[in-house]
């Protein structure tokens, strides 16, 4: 296919948007919770994983429509992320709050551990083979475009989600005081605003919408318990394009990683999708530490 057709391409077009939808909502839970708490969750795209085999399962052995585990999913990640806040990450918060470095060193090496230990208990659960469903899949045709319902569904979700939590972020209480803890923390602790329930918070709201994003995901490729690497790397691109806390610049930082990875599979290979993503995690260290979007953060 010529250049030009790729770039002018209605049907890569609305692949773009629903990838850069999908790593939006990824990475909107990595967001808050590194930018609140400075904890690296490198387990984050194997929580994705996670809750698309509980969406498998779901279909597989109840008949549960992937869009009714939705809301369920969400709520078991969201119950997830605020045992384990409560029970191990505030006391690693206290105990790393003189020493961000130490802090942020801390989470890696325990974050990985726990990536470790849900890749094999997963894999031992489930079989380490690739997966997957089909839900939603016949085929609606706008004008040259076609479209499968699952895709329309995922785009529309994962969008209307980020839109609404950008909405709360900019116009609650709630979401100011977590804004507020994202650019300058001690100055929030000193207004009055109650940290650690902000940051009980954005532990709430990263595993749950992980959990949601897992869904969406199963709907639309097969997966493995390995396979939840490459969105945690995404999800880290949107963050240092986007910066950190801006909810509304990262929205557009994972659409354009969405047509970097969608437009260039089209004029290469889809064997180097992971080369484009790894490729443009690279770049953006290198070309953007500080974010193309982002604003001056102080702590």
């Amino acid at each position: 296919m010529p250049v030009v057709d790729v770039l002018l391409s209605g049907q890569l077009l609305f692949a773009a948007l629903v990838t850069g939808s999908l790593y939006a909502l990824v990475a909107l839970g990595l967001n808050l919770v590194y930018g609140t708490m400075r904890v690296l969750n490198v387990t984050h795209g194997d929580l994705v994983i996670l809750a698309a085999y509980g969406a498998l399962s779901g279909w597989s052995l109840a008949g549960l429509s992937p869009l009714l585990a939705v809301p369920l999913m969400a709520a078991l990640g969201g119950l997830a992320g605020y045992a384990l806040y409560r029970s191990v990450f505030r006391r690693l918060l206290a105990a790393g709050s003189l020493n961000a470095g130490r802090l942020e060193g801390n989470s890696l090496l325990l974050f990985f551990g726990i990536s470790i230990i849900l890749q094999n208990v997963v894999a031992m659960a489930f079989t380490p083979n690739i997966q997957g469903y089909q839900y939603l899949s016949d085929v609606y045709q706008l004008g040259n475009v076609s479209m499968t319902g699952n895709r329309i569904a995922a785009l529309l979700i994962a969008g209307l989600t980020c839109i609404g939590i950008a909405v709360f972020l900019s116009h609650s209480v709630a979401g100011l005081a977590m804004r507020a803890v994202i650019e300058k923390r001690e100055a929030a602790y000193v207004v009055g605003v109650n940290v650690d329930r902000v940051q009980s918070f954005s532990f709430v709201i990263g595993f749950a919408t992980a959990a949601l994003g897992g869904v969406l995901i199963s709907m639309l490729e097969q997966f493995s318990p390995f396979s939840g690497f490459p969105f945690t790397i995404a999800g880290f691109i949107v963050i240092i394009l986007g910066g950190l806390g801006n909810v509304t610049a990262g929205l557009v930082a994972a659409l354009l990683l969405g047509v970097i990875e969608t437009y260039g599979v089209a004029l290469t290979s889809a064997n180097l999708r992971s080369v484009l993503l790894y490729g443009a995690f690279v770049a953006t260290l290198l070309l953007f530490p500080r974010g193309v979007f982002s604003r001056s953060v102080r702590h």
